[in-house]
């Protein structure tokens, strides 16, 4: 098609649509709603991927967890105590750090529950002794205040840090930074000094990973503090009973330099471990094939949100072919007197497929403004991420053209094949 007989095709393919200004919006309208309906699902599916796999980040995905397990199998019984000695030791800590040349560091903590009060208010709360690192690793910020520091691990400073939760029940509106609250240890009621406050926290993959994910009703400490205040061993009493429960570590969490490596370095871990822990007292978590499992899931979540989409893109494609058909016989006689005056087939045929081309586009272009601006609002409203990939406009605007050329085909083939006498005879 040259260049005049395509201008002439798309004036008077713009003249019969402004002829009919509802019926070409109701039309287009069908294009407009699946192209943004596209983008919008699109941008839906990567805010939520995103942020399922930040939160899975915190894990670390160079890191490796490992949990001490309460064993099913009964005590030991000693002096008319039953004695279940379980989980993680320092012996294995020594081993992980001197026999595995991937680990660059190994960082133990311990869990207990305690009862921590401040003047006439406590809390029953999770108590972990960290190292300073624990912070760092896990990506949990200080809000106000600061974090524990090596000083105050080579010291055994007694210092706390407070998740958001336990600070807002002892100190409700107040900032606890630099008072005081109490811990019962082996020599009675202590002293700590609060020396900041956790941003509100709860980490995503920790409960596969055998852990409590809530770090908002956590008090922390410095490990060796911890350890100096509390005993080496954790001697827990079990009540109406002679059960004693010991345990040295809580959780070993393992930091590997390179991500290639974490998988392998699990497996050796996992391994070295079952030598020394027949009874399956510690099990070994890799945030990274959780990471990886999440990326999955959200990249079908996505595809599946991008074809439920597609489906409205190919109704308003359908649209199209059912209005441009019923263009056709309503304009029967106006082709009949056309191909009389000498057009030929393929110039009635031009005219049918630009005006399906002119609806797709300007739809299409139309789409894409509200697909963007919808994506701002519901990402907004969501309190997630706006993620408009690049292609997802592209792709979206480049269907709804294809969809409208397709859908335009037929009509236009129909009005080209029409006979001319019998379209002059057409009422």
């Amino acid at each position: 098609m040259t260049s005049t007989r395509l201008t002439h095709a798309m004036r008077m393919g713009l003249r019969s649509l402004a002829a009919h200004r509802l019926r070409s919006v109701l039309t287009a309208l069908g294009i407009i709603l699946g192209v943004a309906s596209v983008i919008v699902m699109l941008a839906v599916g990567e805010a939520a991927r995103a942020e399922a796999l930040r939160q899975l980040e915190d894990l670390g995905a160079n890191t490796i967890l490992i949990r001490s397990v309460k064993p099913q199998d009964q005590p030991d019984s000693k002096a008319g105590v039953d004695l279940l000695a379980f989980g993680l030791t320092d012996v294995d800590l020594r081993r992980i750090r001197n026999t595995i040349p991937t680990v660059v560091s190994a960082m133990p903590a311990r869990e207990s529950r305690r009862i921590v009060r401040h003047r006439d208010r406590k809390l029953d709360a999770r108590l972990l002794g960290v190292t300073p690192d624990f912070f760092r690793q896990h990506n949990l910020k200080v809000d106000h205040g600061r974090p524990i520091a090596d000083v105050d691990e080579t010291r055994f400073e007694n210092v706390a840090v407070l998740g958001a939760g336990a600070a807002d029940v002892l100190f409700p509106g107040q900032d606890p930074v630099g008072k005081g609250i109490s811990l019962d240890d082996i020599d009675g009621p202590r002293q700590y000094t609060v020396i900041g406050v956790t941003e509100p926290k709860t980490l995503a993959g920790a409960t596969e990973a055998g852990a409590n994910a809530d770090l908002n009703r956590v008090v922390f400490i410095p490990f060796a503090t911890d350890r100096l205040r509390f005993g080496r061993d954790l001697i827990t009493w079990r009540t109406g009973s002679t059960q004693v429960e010991k345990l040295e570590i809580s959780q070993i969490t393992v930091t590997v330099e390179k991500t290639e490596d974490v998988k392998k370095t699990a497996a050796v871990i996992e391994s070295l471990l079952d030598q020394y822990h027949p009874r399956k007292d510690v099990t070994v978590f890799v945030p990274l094939e959780l990471l990886q499992k999440a990326e999955q899931t959200q990249r079908l979540f996505t595809l599946v949100l991008g074809a439920i989409a597609g489906v409205s893109l190919l109704v308003g494609g359908i649209g199209i072919m059912n209005i441009m058909l019923a263009t056709v016989t309503e304009r029967t006689r106006e082709i009949g007197v056309r191909r009389a005056m000498g057009a030929k087939r393929r110039d009635i045929a031009s005219q049918f497929l630009v005006e399906t081309v002119i609806l797709s586009c300007g739809g299409g272009f139309l789409g894409v403004a509200v697909g963007i601006g919808g994506a701002y609002l519901v990402t907004w409203l969501a309190e997630l991420p706006v993620i408009i990939r690049a292609w997802s406009p592209v792709l979206a605007f480049g269907v709804s053209v294809l969809v409208g050329l397709v859908s335009g085909i037929y009509p236009a083939r129909r009005a080209a094949l029409l006979d001319p006498i019998e379209a002059l005879r057409h009422e």
